[in-house]
């Protein structure tokens, strides 16, 4: 994206995922190696951990929230992503995520911008929030 065509303030919301399924839980514990019980056994996860059910491991939601940054500035862009997972996420849960444009800045290799993000679950919850910086086109 050229910097030229953003500024402070825009902002994009995307839907991430609709009925997260278990399913998608293991698959991404299978791509990430990550086998932790907490997300794939559901009797550990009642029984032994005290959790209602299996949850999506934070990484899959910062994953897909950074979706939301590379659909919006493109492959490549992200020069910082960092977050902060707020609440689980459960299986049957819908995500959105948001971006705001905080601040447009100067650097010596060019122009970034800093942003903002925050998903959401299907009742309005935060479950994820966090700043990333993008490298615009001049």
């Amino acid at each position: 994206m050229k910097a030229a065509d953003v500024k402070v303030g825009d902002s994009r919301t995307q839907e991430l995922v609709d009925n997260l399924s278990r399913t998608q839980i293991v698959q991404y514990a299978g791509a990430s190696g990550d086998y932790n019980p907490l997300h794939s056994d559901d009797l550990f996860t009642r029984e032994i951990a005290g959790y209602p059910s299996v949850f999506a491991h934070g990484m899959l939601t910062m994953g897909m929230t950074g979706r939301l940054l590379t659909d919006w500035f493109g492959d490549g862009k992200l020069t910082h992503y960092g977050v902060r997972f707020v609440k689980q996420v459960w299986p049957g849960d819908s995500l959105t995520a948001t971006g705001v444009v905080e601040a447009i800045r100067s650097e010596s290799d060019g122009t970034v911008a800093d942003v903002t993000v925050s998903t959401k679950n299907q009742d309005g919850d935060e479950v994820l929030s966090g700043r990333a910086t993008v490298r615009l086109d001049a």
